[in-house]
């Protein structure tokens, strides 16, 4: 008998959820892969995709760090962001971001540029940008108004009712569509859920595979709501979100906090409208989700974030039941 195959385990996502849950799952015997986000504007990913026209580089390189097995001197270079100074063009530019842009101009193109920084920083897994193209990310509020780009739309404060991408044409990278095809489990990560999680989903093909694959889905639910884009939301409520747009049956389990968050955390986060998710139970069972439930987060910090090892232990162990089932 052969070596036994590796799970293919799939991350879907972007922002600051996914590197967490990536940092922790890289250490276990899985086939890893991250699909990423490139719909982000703000900062200086959104100036170089502007004026480079590239896709943006931002989670990528995040991800790329929390991945990446190098000295931790080279990935402190990675992630250094030069101070800002009117006087200097580099001004809030992160050198990894830098360093993205230049190998998708020296290999012509955005995938190519990250195989080549992967193989450099000497990363464990895959890593897709959902697409080679570059996008941008609308949202249609529930009053009928429009709010265009990722860092505009939570600004608007106003409840949303969809979001869409624009060109209507963007193709996703075809690695990634393969990736959900032949994944044994696929985790959408915690993070912005209109603005990290929904720019992936709602790509043409990547929503027709993540609604047929065959793999077990998971989505690790937010621990916060988020002002301007989940304000009262319950974890219902996020499922209920994604499934309005790419279909209902899209999602099989969620992983929720199952502790109560230290007070003093929350009330930092009250100041910013955002308070603890509900883990509305009754509902969860009607849509027909497993509920995993753990103590998952870090308590040892003063934002709020799922702790690496945590997650990583209560993911692995879900692919284990799946592989011996």
């Amino acid at each position: 008998m052969g070596a036994k195959k590796e799970p293919r385990v799939v991350v879907i996502g972007g922002g600051t959820g996914m590197p967490v849950l990536l940092r922790g799952l890289k250490n276990y015997p899985i086939d890893l892969t991250a699909l990423v986000t490139v719909a982000d504007d703000g900062g200086s990913t959104g100036r170089l995709r502007n004026e480079m026209a590239i896709p943006a580089p931002g989670d990528i390189r995040n991800v790329i760090a929390a991945l990446s097995e190098a000295e931790p001197m080279l990935l402190d270079l990675f992630q250094h962001r030069f101070r800002f100074n009117v006087e200097n063009g580099l001004s809030g530019h992160s050198l990894g971001n830098l360093l993205l842009a230049a190998l998708t101009s020296v290999t012509g193109d955005f995938y190519t540029g990250i195989k080549e920084v992967s193989r450099v920083l000497n990363v464990k897994g895959n890593i897709y940008p959902i697409s080679n193209e570059s996008m941008l990310l609308h949202a249609e509020m529930e009053d009928g108004t429009i709010v265009s780009g990722e860092s505009y739309i939570p600004l608007a404060q106003k409840p949303i009712k969809r979001v869409f991408l624009s060109p209507k044409s963007i193709k996703p990278l075809p690695n990634a569509v393969k990736a959900i095809e032949e994944a044994d489990m696929i985790v959408i990560s915690p993070g912005s859920l209109y603005t990290s999680i929904m720019p992936n989903l709602i790509i043409p093909q990547i929503d027709d595979a993540v609604r047929n694959t065959k793999a077990k889905v998971v989505y690790v639910c937010n621990v916060m709501t988020q002002s301007g884009e989940t304000t009262n939301y319950t974890a219902s409520d996020h499922i209920q979100a994604i499934r309005d747009h790419i279909g209902e049956d899209c999602i099989d389990s969620i992983v929720v906090q199952n502790e109560p968050i230290n007070k003093a955390i929350c009330a930092v986060y009250a100041e910013e409208n955002a308070v603890p998710v509900v883990y509305d139970t009754e509902r969860l069972l009607e849509m027909h989700l497993q509920i995993i439930e753990g103590d998952i987060i870090d308590n040892n910090r003063s934002t709020l974030r799922h702790d690496t090892n945590k997650i990583a232990k209560l993911l692995y162990s879900i692919i284990d039941q799946k592989s011996d089932g």
